[in-house]
């Protein structure tokens, strides 16, 4: 682990750069129609569901961003919603990207709205010009509603919670001499990376506010995280880098809530179908073959104060298989899962998710002897006929590609409402352009929820 030596003056190397109701402000900058109005994003147009984001100005009238129609009615009785348009998302993402490169290079893309750029001393010592000229930018190239807020300091933990600590549209520095004074109101729960089960341990470990927290020893904090994590994540706030090793992918996984009218068996399945595909599309992309698929449901589950469901009820399948990138290994293995869940769901399903996971790459793969034998009555051997299989695979990705991602399917063409299944933007992962299954969506195409 690479950090400075302890004493060392630790200047402002990191900006973390997070912007303000992403998907919310993004449909007002589209529209200016929605400027200055309390707008709640929503993912298919139905009146029993939630918002995924909500306006600056709809937080300020206390709307919370799991907020349902319903309950947001309630609070704003003039509250426009509109659907999500995740294609339009990243491409303006990409586009805010490049605008940011204009100024300062990025170094990690963390989601779809949050970026980090390592600095040099020079940016550092001029972080409030930094930071208005960044702001310049970005207002200059899309519109004043499309706002970020900017924190600096010596790591890029620090620097995120600084972001956090004034928003919207604002601006915080960190210097290494004003902690812990700076953060030192600060609640645990508001800190990156502490989590509700984070916080129980915590509070086991007797650390119950910031004192507590920034009074711990490295070792204290790897002990409580159970992980080296800990000792990452005290080097972090006490404004010591530490390198982070490079993740390796262990799945690939799409999962989908169900509209009412979609909670029946024979709609399950088409969703299960369709996030298998997706799912296999992308382990084709990464040069990966797979080894298992787990197919799971949640269902139950009352509403919180917060609008949010508990999903108390949870039900799953594994299957496994010779390692394989075709989609007939994974669709074979799907049905499986879905015949063992028509016999055994004991509840209505809310959501459904498909995982395929154990994970191999294709040098990793080693030869089964038996498998290369002839199959029963002469038939071709499970190896030719995998590979068979895998050469349909890979026609028919490569049709989509020329033809258009709905050229074909393995099943009849149907849309789930809302669509953009297997595409949705999740925490920590942007969808890439042969993600999405539909024709691109105009980016001025605004989508309103007709309820």
């Amino acid at each position: 682990m690479t950090q400075h030596s302890r004493g060392q003056a630790r200047g402002i190397e990191r900006l973390y750069l997070d912007f303000d109701s992403f998907f919310a402000s993004a449909e007002q900058h589209f529209n200016p129609d929605l400027r200055g109005r309390p707008v709640g994003v929503v993912p298919l147009d139905a009146l029993h569901t939630g918002c995924i984001a909500v306006s600056r100005q709809a937080k300020a009238r206390g709307v919370k961003s799991s907020a349902t129609i319903r309950q947001a009615r309630e609070i704003v009785s003039d509250m426009v919603f509109v659907v999500a348009r995740h294609d339009v998302y990243v491409r303006l993402h990409k586009r805010i990207l490049d605008v940011i490169e204009t100024v300062v290079p990025v170094a990690h893309v963390r989601s779809i709205d949050e970026v980090v750029c390592n600095l040099l001393p020079s940016e550092g010592e001029r972080a409030e010009g930094l930071t208005q000229q960044l702001k310049t930018a970005l207002s200059t190239a899309f519109s004043d509603v499309l706002t970020c807020s900017i924190g600096m300091a010596p790591t890029e933990l620090l620097a995120k919670i600084a972001a956090e600590l004034h928003k919207p549209d604002g601006f915080k520095l960190i210097k290494a001499k004003d902690l812990p004074q700076a953060l030192s109101g600060i609640d645990l729960g508001d800190l990156p990376g502490i989590s509700k089960g984070m916080r129980v341990r915590l509070e086991a470990a007797q650390v119950h506010d910031f004192a507590g927290l920034w009074a711990l020893a490295p070792k204290q904090a790897r002990a409580i995280w159970g992980s080296v994590e800990g000792e990452r994540f005290w080097n972090g706030l006490h404004g010591y880098h530490t390198e982070r090793p490079a993740t390796k992918k262990s799945m690939f996984g799409h999962s989908r809530i169900l509209p009412r009218d979609w909670r029946n068996p024979e709609k399950v399945k088409i969703c299960a179908r369709l996030l298998t595909e997706s799912a296999g599309r992308r382990v084709r992309r990464a040069d990966v073959r797979a080894t298992k698929l787990t197919l799971s449901f949640k269902g139950g589950g009352a509403r919180d104060s917060s609008g949010r469901r508990s999903d108390d009820k949870h039900w799953s399948w594994e299957g496994s298989f010779a390692p394989a990138r075709d989609d007939h290994t994974f669709m074979t293995a799907l049905g499986a899962g879905l015949a063992e869940a028509e016999l055994r769901l004991p509840f209505q399903p809310r959501s459904v998710s498909v995982m395929i996971h154990g994970l191999i790459g294709t040098t990793e793969v080693m030869g089964d002897l038996l498998a290369a034998s002839p199959g029963v009555l002469g038939g071709a051997s499970e190896t030719a006929d995998r590979a068979k299989w895998e050469k349909v695979s890979d026609l028919m990705d490569g049709l989509r590609a020329k033809l258009g991602p709905q050229a074909l399917s393995l099943g009849p063409q149907t849309e789930v409402p809302g669509g953009y299944v297997g595409a949705k933007i999740a925490f920590g992962r942007i969808p890439d352009e042969e993600d999405f299954s539909g024709p691109p969506v105009a980016d001025e195409d605004t989508h309103f929820v007709t309820f």
